[in-house]
């Protein structure tokens, strides 16, 4: 299992209920091929620029070790959520 990092950002003008219903969604993908070492929610917080007319975003970091082919997963269903703005997924080993 190889370690990685993900940081993605929710549309701020989703409710408390729809973003955490999300960031479980994100963490039960990882569970089910690797394990979650820590989640961290950063809050709304100011992007660097607009993206779509948006100017803030709700930042989560989480870091987890898993197999190489889950990232591609995670990816995938990131790009499907209409509520992601932005992610990114970095092998931590390759640094």
């Amino acid at each position: 299992m190889r370690q990685y990092e993900s940081i993605f950002i929710l549309r701020p003008s989703i409710d408390e209920e729809k973003r955490i219903s999300e960031i479980e969604k994100f963490k039960a993908i990882i569970a089910a091929d690797g394990e979650i070492e820590k989640v961290e929610e950063w809050g709304n917080r100011k992007l660097a620029y607009e993206i779509e007319k948006i100017k803030d975003g709700y930042y989560v970091l989480i870091n987890f070790k898993a197999n190489p082919t889950l990232p591609k997963e995670l990816e995938r269903n990131f790009k499907i959520s209409d509520d992601v703005i932005r992610y990114i997924v970095i092998n931590l080993e390759d640094k």
